[in-house]
């Protein structure tokens, strides 16, 4: 169990250098590969760091199956929140999806906020 969490530091850790690098490169696969690199953290999440839960697993799995480029958990502790990249062509299929996995599981309905990309912290 203890290795497992390591784990997940440790990549966890790669994947944010990894993250950096791209936002830096000026690439077509910029976009994409942040996305696979939420889903992979997501998964270590999950399956390293066992903090994850069926809600958050079902949220991500149905953004994914509907257009979005990556989606993990974030926040946990008391509930957490699903972040999920997602292209503007795709949002509404992405709500859709993941309310419509809710409402099977008769669970309650997810609410969704909008963040759009901004420049990053700066001194003024």
């Amino acid at each position: 169990m203890l290795r497992r969490r390591a784990r997940h530091v440790v990549t966890d850790n790669a994947r944010v250098l990894s993250a950096a690098a791209l936002l830096r490169s000026a690439a077509d696969e910029v976009y994409p590969g942040i996305g696979r690199l939420l889903t992979r953290a997501h998964r270590s999440l999950r399956d390293d760091f066992e903090v994850s839960w069926p809600e958050a697993d079902v949220a991500v799995e149905a953004a994914l199956d509907a257009g979005a480029l990556g989606a993990r958990m974030i926040g946990g502790g008391f509930g957490g929140s699903v972040l999920a990249l997602v292209p503007e062509r795709a949002e509404d299929a992405v709500r859709a999806a993941v309310a419509g996995a809710y409402a099977k599981r008769s669970w309650t309905e997810p609410g969704f906020l909008q963040a759009a990309p901004s420049a990053g912290a700066r001194r003024l």
